[in-house]
C-alpha cells in the first residue's frame, strides 16, 4: 500500500509540478480547487473506512455472505453519492471559488478545469471504493499495483495532453484533468473484473442488507465522513487565510499541499491497511493484539517521518527548484518545507489515532480528535502566525498546529484505551 500510495500522490504533485510550468495564475487556479477535490476525497474516504469496517467485522465473525452483500450495496451507494456531490460543486463553481479569494483570471482558468477534474474525481472514488473492498478483504497488493498503473498512465498523458506534442498545442490546465480521467478509466477496467471472479459482490438480499445495515453503516460512516469533510473545510479557511499573502504565496502553498500528502505516504498506507486489521481483531476481541499494532505503528510513523521531515528540510532549495521552477514560487516553497516537513511526524501519530477510532467502536471520539486538531491546533496557531510574521510565521504557525495534534491525539487514545 505504500508504494500504491506514492504512486498516487506522486501523480498528483507530478501534475502540479507540469502546470507550474504553465506559470503562477494556472498553479494558483489549480490551487484553489485543492479544498473541493480534498472535500469529495473526505467523503469517499469517510464511505471506504465504513466500508473496511463493515466488511471485515463480517469476515472476523465468519459471515462471508454478509460480506459479499455489503460490497454490492456500497459499491452502488457510494458512486451515487459522490456523483451527486460533483454535480453540486460544478453547479456552484463561481460562488464557491469566488468566496475562496479567486479573482477573474483565476475564475477564467478554473471554469475549464473543473469539469474534467469532477469527472476525474468520480472515477477515482468508484475505484477507491473497489480498493477499500479488497483491503477489506486482506488483498492490499492489487490495490497497490492499481495506483502504480494509473499513475504511470498519468505521467505519460501529462505532458501530451498540457503541453502537446508536433503542431498540436495541447490543452493547458484541462489537460491534466483529463489525462486522470484516462488514468482512473484503465484502472477501472482492470479492477471490476478482478471484483466479479474473486466472488467478494453478492447478488440477492441487498434489500433487506441494507435495512439490516443502514444503521451500523451509517454509525460508522457518518462521523467518519464529518472527520474527513474537516481537513477540507480547514483547507478552504486556510487558502483564504494564505490568500491575504498573494498569489504567489497561494501558488507555493498549493505545491507544498501535494507534497504534503506525498511525504505521509507511510501514514496514508497505514490507515488504509490498518484499519481491517484491527477490525478483524476487533471483531475476534483480541485486545493484546490491538495494542501491539498500535504501538508498533506509532514508532514507525514517528521515526520515519520525523528523518523525511529533516532530509526534506535540509534539501529544501533544490526539492523547491525541482517542483517549481519559477524563482518567485521557489523561496516561499522552500521556506514552507522547511517548517512542515518535520512536522509531520506528529500530524501522522493524529491520523493514526484518528483511523484507528473508527476501526475500534469509536468513531464519535474519532471526529472530536479530527475536531480538536483542525480547529483547536491548527487553524488558530496558522492564522496568528501569518497576523504575526507573515508566511514565515504561517509556516511556523501551521508546524506548531501539527506538532500540538500529535500530542492531543495520542494522549486522548491513551485515555479511551485505559478507559
Amino acid at each position: 500500500m505504500a508504494i500504491g500510495v506514492l504512486a498516487l500522490l506522486g501523480f498528483q504533485l507530478v501534475d502540479s509540478a507540469f502546470i507550474a510550468r504553465l506559470g503562477t495564475a494556472p498553479l494558483a487556479a489549480q490551487s484553489y480547487t485543492f479544498p473541493l477535490t480534498f472535500l469529495i476525497i473526505g467523503i469517499q474516504v469517510g464511505l471506504g473506512i465504513a466500508i473496511a469496517a463493515l466488511i471485515s467485522r463480517a469476515l472476523g465473525a465468519g459471515e462471508a455472505r454478509r460480506a459479499r452483500r455489503l460490497g454490492s450495496l456500497v459499491l452502488g451507494l457510494g458512486g451515487l453519492v459522490i456523483g451527486l456531490l460533483a454535480i453540486t460543486l460544478w453547479l456552484a463553481q463561481q460562488a464557491i471559488f469566488s468566496r475562496l479569494g479567486a479573482g477573474p483570471e483565476s475564475l477564467a482558468l478554473i471554469r475549464d478545469y473543473w469539469g474534467p477534474q469532477l469527472l476525474a474525481a468520480w472515477f477515482g472514488a468508484v475505484l477507491y471504493f473497489g480498493y477499500s473492498l479488497c483491503r477489506a478483504h486482506g488483498d492490499t497488493r492489487l490495490p497497490g499495483k492499481l495506483m502504480v498503473i494509473t499513475s504511470l498512465i498519468n505521467l505519460l498523458l501529462d505532458p501530451l495532453l498540457i503541453f502537446g506534442v508536433g503542431p498540436w498545442a495541447g490543452l493547458g490546465l484541462p489537460g491534466a484533468a483529463w489525462a486522470t480521467v484516462v488514468a482512473f478509466g484503465s484502472g477501472g477496467l482492470i479492477l471490476w473484473p478482478r471484483l466479479r471472479r474473486a466472488d467478494w459482490l453478492g447478488r440477492s438480499g441487498l434489500l433487506l442488507e441494507a435495512r439490516r445495515s443502514a444503521l451500523p453503516f451509517a454509525g460508522i460512516a457518518g462521523p467518519a465522513m464529518v472527520s474527513q469533510l474537516m481537513p477540507p473545510l480547514a483547507a478552504m479557511l486556510a487558502i483564504s487565510v494564505v490568500s491575504q499573502l498573494g498569489e504567489t504565496a497561494v501558488a507555493a502553498w498549493g505545491l507544498a499541499s501535494r507534497l504534503e500528502t506525498l511525504s505521509l505516504m507511510l501514514v496514508l498506507a497505514l490507515t488504509m491497511s490498518l484499519p481491517p486489521w484491527l477490525g478483524r481483531c476487533y471483531g475476534a476481541g483480541d485486545w493484546a493484539q490491538i495494542r501491539r499494532l498500535m504501538r508498533l505503528a506509532a514508532k514507525a510513523v514517528v521515526a520515519w517521518q520525523l528523518l523525511l521531515g529533516l532530509v526534506m528540510a535540509a534539501a529544501a532549495p533544490w526539492v523547491a527548484q525541482g517542483l517549481s521552477g519559477n524563482p518567485e514560487i521557489r523561496d516561499d516553497l522552500a521556506l514552507l518545507i522547511r517548517f512542515l516537513l518535520p512536522s509531520y511526524a506528529l500530524l501522522g501519530l493524529c491520523m493514526i489515532v484518528v483511523s484507528a477510532g473508527n476501526a475500534l467502536g469509536w468513531p464519535l471520539r474519532a471526529m472530536l480528535m479530527s475536531a480538536a486538531r483542525l480547529f483547536i491546533c491548527y487553524l488558530p496557531c496558522l492564522w496568528l502566525g501569518m497576523l504575526a510574521g507573515g508566511l514565515t510565521g504561517l509556516a511556523m504557525g501551521a508546524a506548531l498546529g501539527n506538532l500540538l495534534a500529535g500530542l492531543l491525539a495520542w494522549q486522548l487514545y491513551r485515555i479511551t484505551r485505559q478507559g
